[in-house]
């Protein structure tokens, strides 16, 4: 991949702390991705997701699709989401990148922040949208926004639409491995690191399954039951950052360190919490068969290296948790409707033909699931170059 298009790192005056947005390229003058929250967030981390937001974009892209694919872009915060002066610094952060926001750039919640919060800070910051920048490529603008807006109030069980669809593509992807392998569904064992809206839908659709979810991990540690845990009642629990209250727990349910989801004996590991959790040394400790990457970079290269080595295959980020992304713009551009049923079955369907085509290109040329996923992006680049035209 190519140097980026725009990198910028802002400090803010207040307090010193430093935020960051990086424009991988601009497709028909746009490009897409979220803005994260956490401490210790770097540069060269925001720069690593907005070329993996370039390759969600690529591999989405459907010719016979309403959804034009868009260009990858990422923005990041350094400070710890729980902070009392984040939402200031959020605001702060939003007014200084309105210009962009208002031209080229889409974005939506990320790591350490939610939906309604960054809508909230955007509308405080002067903005119309967190996506006012793909109104110009709509058809219909009025048509599309009342979509989008009513597929958001839409809940199921409790939780919206807009939190599930990502965990509900996660675990179309754990779905389509197994199946691939000839692995029976009822009482594959799954661990899940992080219970916030990625890691907590994708427990839920895997746990209605058939799966046995044995393992979550949050900021307290790991809760842990060989005999399943009740997910439903761990979820119900959650605060807003994901965190479990251990009331819930019951008799069988055991409370260990927070590495301890590492070493669980289960077929899946799911990480979707922080970038950079499984690193050489945490690999060792892993038995599971399958990782499936909910998080965004989750796994370093380095122990991706050792562990396909030793025949563990890691389903990579730029398709497992691209889901959310491609349903927000399937709904603005009219692909789907404000609708759960036919906004879950569109997803599992693009899910799992990505992920069957993706495990059948590496079969074919002999490598990991990663390098299969950027041999089909440096396939699309240039059909979507030609036909949309970018700058990089």
């Amino acid at each position: 991949m190519t140097t980026p298009l725009m990198s910028l790192v802002w400090t803010d005056h207040v307090t010193g702390r430093q935020g960051f947005l990086v424009v991988d390229r601009l497709v028909r003058g746009v490009a897409s991705g979220g803005l994260r929250m956490r401490p210790g967030c770097t540069l060269d981390e925001v720069t690593g997701l907005a070329r993996g937001m370039t390759m969600k974009e690529a591999l989405h892209y459907d010719p016979a699709s309403r959804y034009v694919p868009l260009g990858g872009a990422k923005g990041g915060i350094d400070c710890d989401p729980r902070d009392p002066g984040a939402y200031g610094l959020l605001v702060r952060y939003l007014r200084a990148m309105r210009p962009y926001v208002e031209s080229c750039w889409a974005t939506g919640e990320d790591l350490g922040l939610t939906q309604d919060l960054v809508d909230r800070a955007a509308a405080e910051a002067g903005l119309v949208s967190g996506v006012q920048a793909v109104y110009p490529l709509l058809d219909d603008e009025a048509a599309a926004r009342r979509r989008l807006a009513d597929a958001f109030a839409v809940e199921v069980d409790g939780i919206g639409l807009d939190e599930l669809v990502g965990g509900c593509g996660v675990a179309e992807s754990v779905l389509a491995a197994l199946d691939r392998a000839g692995v029976p569904r009822a009482g594959t064992r799954v661990a899940v690191q992080g219970l916030g809206t990625m890691g907590g839908a994708t427990a839920r659709f895997l746990a209605r399954a058939g799966l046995r979810i044995v393992a979550v991990a949050d900021i307290k540690g790991t809760i842990a039951n060989p005999a399943g845990l009740d997910t439903e009642a761990l979820l119900a629990a959650r605060d807003a950052y994901g965190t479990v209250d251990r009331a819930v727990l019951r008799p069988g349910d055991r409370e260990l360190p927070g590495e301890a989801w590492l070493s669980t004996e289960a077929e899946v590991l799911v990480p979707a919490a922080v970038s950079y959790a499984i690193d050489t040394a945490g690999q060792e400790r892993i038995t599971a068969r399958w990782i499936v990457e909910a998080a965004n970079m989750p796994v370093l290269p380095e122990a991706e290296a050792l562990l396909s080595a030793r025949g563990v295959t890691v389903l990579p980020d730029v398709v497992v948790n691209s889901g959310t992304n491609a349903w927000w713009w399937w709904t603005l551009f009219g692909d789907v409707g404000p609708d759960a049923e036919e906004a879950f079955a569109y997803t599992r369907r693009s899910m799992r033909a990505l992920i069957d085509l993706m495990l059948a290109r590496a079969e074919a040329d002999g490598t990991t699931p990663r390098a299969a996923a950027h041999a089909l992006v440096a396939d699309r680049l240039p059909v979507i170059a030609e036909r949309f035209g970018w700058y990089r």
